[in-house]
């Protein structure tokens, strides 16, 4: 709490702050980002080995693996999603799970799940995005905005 604010407390809300403070859990910064490192890398490294199993096995070249990768990565999160799964570990890995493909696809699913009781048109459907919307409209704003970047250092070089 600033000291501004502090000063606007009388003395027995000033103590009971500090007695508050005093007896706050500390967070173990360390440890969770440990967990995360930890975490958010075995999702990548899971992604990779995906990637190499379908350049393996099904012939796809290293820049067509990746649809099926992300395909397979979100089938996976929302099926964890859906039987409460992705919620536990979650709960352990911490921000390490909100690596964009799976974190997203847990948003949407949770979402859709949350609100399934509404009906699937105005709950499930028009809840699905709530959350997720966001994320959509700022990532596709910035795929604009390197598009028009990256046209106008080709359009630069070709001068």
């Amino acid at each position: 709490m600033s000291n501004k604010k502090k000063k606007e407390l009388t003395p027995t809300q000033q103590e009971y702050q500090d007695f508050a403070k005093d007896r706050e859990p500390k967070r173990p910064v360390f440890k969770n980002c440990i967990r995360a490192f930890l975490s958010g890398g075995l999702i990548c490294v899971i992604g990779q080995l995906l990637q190499f199993f379908f350049i393996k096995y099904f012939n796809f070249t290293p820049e067509t693996a990746g649809n099926p990768t992300s395909a397979v990565l979100i089938i996976v999160s929302i099926a964890l999603t859906g039987f409460g799964v992705f919620d536990h570990i979650a709960q352990w890995a911490g921000a390490g799970t909100a690596i964009p493909i799976t974190g997203f696809a847990n948003t949407m699913a949770s979402a859709a799940i949350e609100h399934r009781t509404e009906g699937y048109v105005l709950g499930v459907g028009g809840n699905m995005f709530k959350l997720a919307g966001s994320v959509i409209v700022f990532g596709t704003f910035s795929a604009f905005v390197v598009a028009i970047i990256k046209l106008t250092i080709q359009w630069l070089g070709a001068m």
